[in-house]
């Protein structure tokens, strides 16, 4: 049969991640068949995830490892080193970015894919359960109309015809093919249960898949944001904004191994259905529906005959040998018994109603329907989904990487600016050319002045007794002059200071008429 299948071919990466060592805990290798609800199985599946939990653990050691290398070991502080360590961690914060911004793209579209794929799932085992629906529904309803409606038109006729032996003997023969008739509907399967099963599947997995979809939406928001604010951190040379993502981005660290050990989990299980899913399906419903109706909904092909084909036509043709009997009882019967043909009549319509039943059920056993569905589920499922979720592990790798690189390069960052902050402090607060002290003047221009009055003042002290001070001068346009000059911003004391130490006389005012000014 399985040669049969030409519409559905499962994916070379099911087969690939098919292959993928399966080992219980007690590391003992187990089929590869999808199992589910066998323990060894499961456990092969935890397996992958001990696997993603060990390489998480020797991340953290190596992280670790290197964070006590760069605070054990002492670099010289100079300038030449430290050009190629700044340099190192702009590169490193360059790295890290770029490679989270692609890991956040490869999330998202591996996310999209994903919800796709059970989207895709889950409409087909709605649209089955709708179809099963249908079925039971047409089923019940005909069984109902046969057993109650048709049965009192009958027993009513009985009484009238009671007098006709060929009447009586036509109407019993009806009542036979009737009871036919719900004999052939009895022999159906029983979809009731089939359909609350996948209705049930269809709901349990879209409200697993919401909270995947939300929950991968948020990490990946919140991995982009980390990164943005650790570069942010290195730009603004913020030790606080470093030091707390350096926090979350160990965090990261650990749910992007985390993810990756789900997602890892979760794509071989799957792909461990895919290969061949008629076998678990086989398995599945044994007890409930037959093999040659399952097969026949799987493949869906030419050489299958309908399992429902023979009592479909015996309600065809029991319908059809109901009708004829009506009309005959309504054209020889009804002259002779008027009161006849209002029952006559509600079984004409009973039986119409049937066969509308009967072709409405017909396309909806008919395989193509069901086939559709399985086919669209199969897609979505191992095409769509399994991709998706291939992404996703692509995403967890990539973000490890990116947050690994990214907690390297910030306490490196973090040290340079403790070192540049120790240098500032090593500085003497009194050279102008300290850029600490250039800060404070700019923010306060008084504390400047004031200083250099100071200073400008003590050097005068200590040069008083050396020279005499400068000769006063009375003139009255002098005052006039250092109040213009204290007015437009100079400083009027610098004007009758001596130069001292250069042997020069004091400043001399003298006072031209014909320029009317001072020289």
């Amino acid at each position: 049969m399985s040669s049969a299948r030409v519409d559905y071919i499962a994916p070379w990466w099911t087969y690939w991640l098919h292959n993928f060592p399966h080992i219980n805990l007690r590391f003992q290798p187990i089929d590869h068949s999808f199992q589910p609800e066998e323990e060894n199985y499961q456990q092969s599946l935890i397996f992958l995830g001990c696997v993603a939990a060990a390489g998480l653990g020797l991340n953290l050691l190596c992280l670790a490892i290197y964070l006590s290398c760069l605070c054990c070991c002492r670099k010289d502080e100079e300038e030449e080193s430290k050009k190629p360590n700044s340099c190192c961690v702009t590169w490193s914060a360059v790295t890290a970015g770029l490679i989270t911004c692609v890991a956040v793209g490869v999330g998202f579209y591996g996310n999209s894919e994903t919800n796709d794929g059970v989207y895709q799932l889950t409409y087909s085992l709605y649209n089955a359960n709708h179809t099963l629906g249908g079925v039971d529904s047409l089923v019940t309803g005909t069984m109902g109309s046969m057993r109650s409606g048709l049965h009192q038109h009958l027993a009513r006729l009985d009484e009238i015809f009671a007098t006709r032996g060929d009447y009586v003997q036509t109407l019993q023969f009806m009542q036979q093919m009737a009871d036919n008739v719900i004999k052939q509907l009895i022999g159906l399967p029983d979809w009731e249960e089939a359909k609350m099963d996948l209705a049930s599947i269809a709901d349990q997995t879209a409200n697993v898949e919401y909270y995947r979809w939300l929950t991968y939406l948020l990490l990946l928001i919140v991995d982009l944001i980390i990164c943005l604010l650790a570069c942010l951190g290195l730009a603004k040379q913020s030790r606080w904004l470093l030091t707390t993502m350096m926090v979350f981005g160990v965090l990261t660290l650990v749910l992007s191994w985390t993810s990756l050990g789900a997602d890892l989990a979760t794509a071989v299980g799957t792909s461990d259905f895919c290969v061949s899913p008629d076998k678990y399906l086989l398995s599945q419903t044994k007890g409930i529906i037959g093999t040659d109706i399952l097969h026949y909904y799987l493949y869906c092909n030419q050489t299958l005959s309908n399992p429902f084909q023979q009592p479909l036509t015996i309600f065809q043709r029991s319908l059809t040998t109901m009708q004829i009997q009506i009309q005959g009882l309504l054209q020889f019967a009804v002259p002779l018994f008027p009161t006849a043909e209002r029952d006559l009549l509600g079984i004409q319509h009973v039986l119409n109603s049937s066969e509308a039943s009967l072709h409405q059920l017909t396309a909806l056993l008919d395989c193509r329907g069901l086939n559709k569905d399985y086919l669209d589920a199969m897609v979505g499922v191992c095409y769509d989904g399994v991709e998706g979720v291939l992404y996703l592990c692509l995403f967890s790798t990539l973000a490890a990487c990116a947050f690994t690189v990214m907690l390297c390069a910030i306490p490196r960052a973090w040290r340079q600016i403790a070192c540049r902050e120790r240098d500032y402090d090593d500085i003497d607060e009194e050279d102008p050319f300290n850029p600490r002290t250039r800060r404070i003047g700019s923010q306060n221009p008084n504390l400047t002045n004031m200083h250099s009055f100071c200073s400008y003042s003590s050097s005068m002290g200590s040069q008083s007794s050396l020279h005499p001070p400068a000769p006063a001068v009375s003139n009255a346009p002098m005052s006039e002059y250092m109040n213009q000059t204290a007015l437009f911003g100079g400083n009027p004391r610098y004007e009758n200071v001596p130069l001292i130490g250069r042997g020069s006389p004091p400043p001399s005012v003298r006072w031209v008429p014909e320029a009317k000014t001072f020289l």
